[in-house]
């Protein structure tokens, strides 16, 4: 049951899944970096890297949700 969101999800939605948390992962890495080294500038560089990653995270729901919307109305 719990493989099935997985298994029936389009590759698009896989695909924005994967770039989002790719993006965060990055994001987060990068304010890491920042904080350890006190490096203000890469702190704030971070910042629209992790928010990039959180907008195509939602563009993923979206995609997956208008995915499941259609397959209801067959």
């Amino acid at each position: 049951m719990l493989n099935e969101f997985w298994a029936t999800a389009p590759a698009s939605y896989k695909v924005l899944v994967f770039i989002a948390m790719g993006l965060i992962a990055a994001g987060i890495i990068l304010n890491l970096a920042g904080n350890g080294t006190h490096n203000q500038g890469l702190m704030i560089a971070s910042l629209p890297v992790i928010g990039l990653g959180l907008v195509l995270h939602v563009v993923a729901l979206v995609v997956r949700g208008q995915q499941i919307r259609k397959s209801y109305k067959r």
